[in-house]
């Protein structure tokens, strides 16, 4: 039996690199957190859009990687975003939560949300993970 090669990992995407991991429990699942900074701006002094969506893609993941057992995996095939309001360097650590909504046999479907370090509600994001094994 041919063996998969080990998941990237350390500096894969420098995007979300410094992201900080925090744990899942089941009453408050949450994704990964990053405190956005000068090179998360775009040129109108903005955090960009795609930390954003790739911070809640992860948080989805995370929430379904909860659900499945050992030797199933996930991959994204849908995720739609609301940005609600813009971020600004100095808004304090942006935390994800995922949750499953819906934890199906071929395709999983889950929310996630983005808050500020105020707690206010920056963005959200539905999403559709294929659910496949991994031999």
């Amino acid at each position: 039996m041919r063996r998969r090669p080990p998941a990237p990992r350390g500096n894969s995407n420098k995007l979300l690199a410094r992201c900080k991991r925090t744990q899942l429990s089941a009453d408050r699942p949450r994704g990964p957190g990053v405190t956005a900074g000068r090179r998360h701006m775009n040129p109108i002094g903005a955090v960009h859009g795609g930390l954003v969506c790739a911070l809640l893609d992860s948080a989805l993941g995370c929430a379904v990687q909860t659900t499945l057992p050992k030797g199933v995996g996930y991959t994204s095939i849908e995720i739609k975003v609301n940005y609600l309001r813009s971020i600004r360097a100095g808004s304090g650590p942006l935390t994800c939560i995922g949750v499953v909504s819906k934890a199906g046999s071929r395709v999983a479907f889950a929310d996630a949300t983005v808050t500020d370090a105020s707690g206010k509600l920056v963005a959200t994001a539905t999403g559709s993970l294929l659910v496949f094994p991994l031999n």
